[in-house]
């Protein structure tokens, strides 16, 4: 295991639960976001999805306003910004006004899958695939409109140049991977739905990392699944949600979030599922000893420098705990340092 601090975060996508509207879904958002700044969490970042009934988080932009207009401390950003849906122009502009307003405290995930289908990806932008294979090319744009070199060109974003925003690059299998070491910028692996490539990758950025301006040494994130609660019995129910959420996913029956049930059987046998249990391999469910075990040693094989913790949870306040208590895992592995 390093021996430097590792921070964790949150990755938010505002799941609606059974019985709450998406207004009460995104002011949970929030409270959440305020006991992650409570509990020392480094950033709270928000995906981008589109077409689905039941996640709440398509308009990132303005999720993160919202979210660091009622915060102080914590970083708040876009994990991510599916780039090859917008117009770089337009996302360093508001990026750019989000760091006037809330200077140092904003972050730019940059990704390159549609976070949606196929026709509704060509809904928002028709050269979708052009764009999504001209990635590399994107990336460049957005860090020229931030750059303060950029002032004497044709085409400007002033509102961003100079702001410093960071940018992160994520992935979810080793392409990202490759273009965040060349360019010498972090790097954030999916590994809470997509485990299958998460060493590789991480093999590939730690391999071919090239310092640059930005970072003169690898910064890497992992995306987990966390569910913490009193007892082992307690999480693993809180945990039965995301697993039928899961399975209407590849089955197509999506609806809100259930409630928690009891770990059934069948349960079981859904959550070991080859399909269902690769892409929750990386999921921390349980008390603080046994979530602080199964953390330690993820973090030693992997040698990650941040958690990015997920947990879908059907409500807030057992977010809220588990939160907390997942702070308290972290802040006890730093001290035992």
């Amino acid at each position: 295991m390093k021996e430097q601090h590792i921070a964790y975060s949150i990755l938010e996508l505002a799941i609606v639960s059974q019985g709450n509207s998406l207004q009460q879904t995104l002011h949970n958002s929030l409270a959440l976001a305020k006991e992650a700044e409570a509990n020392n969490y480094k950033r709270i970042w928000f995906a981008e999805h589109h077409n689905s009934d039941n996640i709440g988080s398509s308009a990132t932009s303005i999720l993160i306003g919202y979210v660091a207009e009622n915060t102080a401390t914590i970083r708040v950003g876009s994990g991510g910004i599916m780039l090859p849906n917008h117009s770089p122009l337009i996302v360093a502009e508001q990026f750019g006004t989000l760091a006037h307003l809330y200077p140092n405290r904003i972050d730019l995930g940059l990704g390159r899958a549609p976070g949606t289908d196929q026709p509704t990806a060509q809904a928002i932008r028709p050269d979708f695939m052009k764009a999504a294979q001209l990635f590399p090319e994107e990336v460049a744009k957005i860090q020229q409109y931030f750059s303060l070199d950029n002032k004497t060109a044709g085409v400007r974003a002033t509102v961003a140049e100079g702001t410093g925003v960071p940018v992160y690059i994520l992935g979810s299998s080793t392409d990202s991977a490759h273009l965040a070491a060349k360019k010498g910028l972090p790097y954030a692996f999916a590994s809470h739905f997509a485990s299958t490539w998460l060493h590789h990758a991480l093999k590939i950025y730690n391999q071919e990392f090239q310092p640059s301006q930005f970072l003169s040494k690898p910064y890497t994130m992992a995306g987990v699944n966390v569910y913490v609660a009193d007892t082992d019995e307690e999480a693993e129910k809180l945990f039965t949600s995301l697993i039928r959420m899961f399975v209407g996913v590849l089955t197509g029956a999506r609806e809100p979030l259930q409630p928690p049930t009891e770990m059934t059987e069948e349960l079981k046998e859904m959550f070991q599922h080859p399909t269902v249990n690769q892409m929750l391999k990386y999921s921390f469910v349980g008390s603080k000893q046994t979530v602080k075990n199964k953390i330690q040693a993820f973090l030693a094989e992997t040698g990650v420098d941040e958690l990015i913790a997920v947990s879908t949870m059907y409500n807030i306040n057992d977010r809220i705990k588990s939160a907390r208590l997942f702070a308290e895992i972290m802040r006890e592995i730093n001290d035992e340092k």
